[in-house]
């Protein structure tokens, strides 16, 4: 006991080791820091940074990087330090390259958590316009249609949809309330760096509402970003897009970039000749500026953005003319109109000569105005919300043992107008939470975590976690999970698609808080095994999961009777059992193939019986085959990429269509991009979507009499748009 505590009493040393190029500085990757005849040493990660044991029987550090000079230096303090080494003036080796090929989208085998990391390079494989098409070559996420107005994307994890979900941005969270319908689409693909997709309950850090995973986008820094960044992309459907990076390093500490993404569509396209346009008129314009203040040697990092957002969307009959027809009954037409102000400022403190010892401030404010009108209806919300986050974090007694504890604090205030009836509500929340990790070297470690909240309008409650991982052999993990959620019901901002029919609305019991139902509480268990193997001398890997969510109340949405639409609280079960599994392996140094099925079983007590939720497919296979030439000493390369997907059978509601309900036909969708590398600054893309030209027919029900009752645009269970090719360019410097 005396040898273990002594040993872990011993102090350390911390730097971070870089090098000029330019005026750029650039941390050194790989380099090698060691004690002066000792055996003890680490290597430097992606960032530069290290962190090593002192020795006793040295104060001489040396630091090797290949192509660099070799420094020594005399360690008097553990005062964290900024060292730049200096290239070599001689090389007398030659040149050895080693090439491995990246994944750009794996599951961690070291995190305790079950987290898929994807890229950038995996965004670049498919037409990634915004977040929510960044997910097609990703077996985790199902992406589908919303609706068959809008072209709007809606993404589910587990058999559930993207409400249950918490996604947030650089760990604030971001989709909710107001923006769960169309904000997806509201954060371009090139501004995401990457995306982390944790499976499960979540961590407790960022608040009770992810139930089953959380989605985090990471967005570029200007620090390591491109000075510049262009762009443009149009596709056989109408759309034009421009996207712009701006970086600029003002000086050692400071750097600023400005982000600037424009859209638009303008073609009216009807190819089912049902008269509704196939895809909206739209038009977008997205600005973000972000300011980055990093200080390693004192341990400051701060960062400032600000967002604005005006998004205009117009869809309906072919012939509709806003200016003459809104809200008219004689031509069905929408628009919907959306601004968005965002800001945001995070800072963070790492202590020099306590390096597992942080200190963390996160706030973030937005402001989300839509208006909207579909035919004769309308649903106006402004929804402000305001979020802060307090976040400490060190260890117990040793670094085995970590711990995060902080605060938050979250307001929320909409302001509803549905079908000219006003609603408000205001979402007042304060929150406490602690979450312990333990980490044995060999094999074992788990992250538990507990935070209680107390809710203006959903009481006191208390939201546990757990998270087990456990590795065997080096290389087999099994995970283990289990934990609870709960959110509000926001049913009209959830379910924006209902405006997009002529059913009548009825909430049962329509009042209190929630429009009158009751929180909605669920509990997550999962369990994984992944498993890293050879077979005929090939690196390949396998995935096989498990998760389960029951729910102890739901708000029901009931499409099951034609002409209405009811809401109301969950009486009896309801529960997602989603398996999947998924096998990757290299054949070829240059091609990865991935192959994945899932099963989820989504099952609901309705009114009507205990039913699979409806449009929710139970069967569903996937591959993607991903091809990369070598690089050429012109930096040129060629890239191809081939996704399909196989949806199953979804169970049907009954409609004028199909009287007595049914189930959808399923169907193969086939998605192919090649790209050609012709400098480390230039290349050109083409692609395809739907290969095989699959469409779903007759999307819109009773499209010929758009003003009566069994009018429906929300039943979609397939493809809207059909073959579609689209092409872009890319530069950067």
């Amino acid at each position: 006991m005396f040898c273990v505590n002594l040993a872990f009493c011993q102090d350390s040393i911390s730097g971070k080791i870089v090098f000029k190029e330019g005026e750029e500085t650039i941390p050194a990757e790989g380099a090698s820091i060691y004690w002066l005849g000792t055996n003890q040493g680490t290597i430097s990660d992606s960032l530069g940074d290290f962190e090593l044991r002192e020795s006793s029987n040295s104060k001489k550090l040396i630091i090797s990087y290949i192509g660099f000079k070799n420094d020594t230096l005399i360690i008097s303090s553990f005062k964290k330090f900024v060292h730049f080494i200096e290239r070599s003036e001689q090389n007398n080796l030659d040149e050895v390259s080693v090439y491995e090929r990246r994944k750009s989208s794996k599951l961690s085998f070291t995190n305790t958590q079950n987290t898929i990391f994807v890229d950038a390079n995996e965004l670049l494989k498919a037409a990634c316009c915004n977040l929510s098409e960044s997910f097609e070559t990703n077996p985790a996420i199902d992406v589908n249609f919303s609706d068959a107005l809008t072209g709007t994307k809606q993404i589910n994890m587990l058999g559930l949809k993207s409400p249950y979900i918490l996604i947030s941005e650089e760990n604030i969270p971001m989709i909710r309330g107001a923006s769960q319908a169309y904000g997806l689409t509201f954060t371009p693909g090139t501004w995401v760096e990457s995306i982390q997709i944790s499976k499960g309950s979540g961590s407790v850090v960022n608040g009770f509402e992810s139930i089953v995973g959380q989605i985090n986008t990471e967005l570029r820094k200007p620090f390591t970003d491109n000075p510049l960044y262009l762009n443009l992309y149009g596709s056989k459907n109408g759309r034009m897009e421009l996207n712009t990076h701006l970086n600029k390093i003002i000086s050692d500490k400071w750097s600023s970039g400005l982000y600037i993404h424009v859209n638009k569509r303008n073609q009216r396209i009807d190819n089912n000749l049902d008269g509704f346009l196939d895809l909206p008129l739209s038009d977008q314009i997205n600005l973000l500026n972000r300011f980055q203040y990093t200080d390693s040697e004192k341990g400051w990092l701060l960062f400032f953005n600000w967002r604005f957002l005006n998004d205009q969307k117009q869809t309906g009959q072919v012939s509709f003319n806003p200016d003459i027809d809104k809200n008219s009954s004689m031509v069905w037409g929408s628009e919907i109109k959306t601004n968005r102000w965002d800001t945001a400022f995070k800072v963070g403190y790492v202590f020099p000569e306590s390096p597992y010892q942080s200190f963390g401030l996160q706030t973030a404010y937005s402001i989300h105005d839509q208006n909207a009108y579909y035919g004769i209806r309308n649903y106006n919300i402004l929804h402000e919300s305001l979020y802060v986050n307090v976040l400490y974090s060190s260890i117990f007694n040793n670094t085995n043992n970590k711990f995060r504890t902080g605060l938050n604090i979250t307001t929320d205030n909409y302001t509803e107008n549905v079908d000219n009836e006003d609603i408000f509500r205001s979402d007042k929340n304060i929150g406490a939470f602690i979450e312990w990790n333990h980490n044995e070297l060999d094999n074992l470690s788990w992250t538990a975590g507990l935070r209680i909240d107390n809710h203006n309008n959903m009481g006191t409650f208390l939201t546990p976690r757990i998270h087990f991982r456990y590795e065997y052999k080096n290389n087999t993990v099994i995970r283990f999970s289990s934990g609870s959620g709960r959110k509000a019901g926001n049913v009209f901002a959830e379910n924006q698609s209902i405006f997009g029919t002529n059913r009548r609305i009825i909430i049962n019991p329509d009042n209190g808080p929630f429009y009158g139902l009751l929180p909605e509480i669920a509990w997550n268990h999962g369990i994984s095994y992944s498993r890293n193997f050879n077979i005929f001398n090939k690196n390949a890997n396998i995935v096989v999961d498990y998760f389960k969510t029951n729910f102890v109340n739901q708000v029901i949405v009931d499409y099951e009777q034609e002409g209405r639409i009811m809401f109301y609280n969950l009486d009896g079960k309801s529960s997602a059992n989603s398996f999947q599994i998924t096998f990757d392996i290299s054949p070829l140094p240059q091609l990865e193939i991935k192959t994945a099925y899932k099963n989820d079983k989504v099952k609901i007590d309705y009114l009507s019986g205990y039913k699979q939720k409806q449009l929710v497919p139970e069967h569903r296979y996937f591959i993607n085959l991903s091809w990369n030439s070598l690089v050429n000493n012109k930096n040129q390369q060629w890239k191809y990429d081939f996704t399909m997907h196989y949806v199953g059978k979804q169970r049907l509601v009954a409609n004028s269509n199909i009287p007595n309900g049914g189930y959808s036909q399923s169907y193969f969708i086939a998605n192919s991009q090649f790209t050609r590398v012709f400098s480390d600054k230039f290349e050109v893309y083409i692609g395809f979507e739907n290969l095989g030209d699959f469409r779903q027919k007759d999307l819109i029900i009773d499209w010929t009499y758009p003003f009566t009752s069994n009018f429906d645009t929300s039943q979609v269970w397939g493809p809207v748009f059909g073959r579609m090719l689209y092409s872009g360019i890319r530069y950067k410097i």
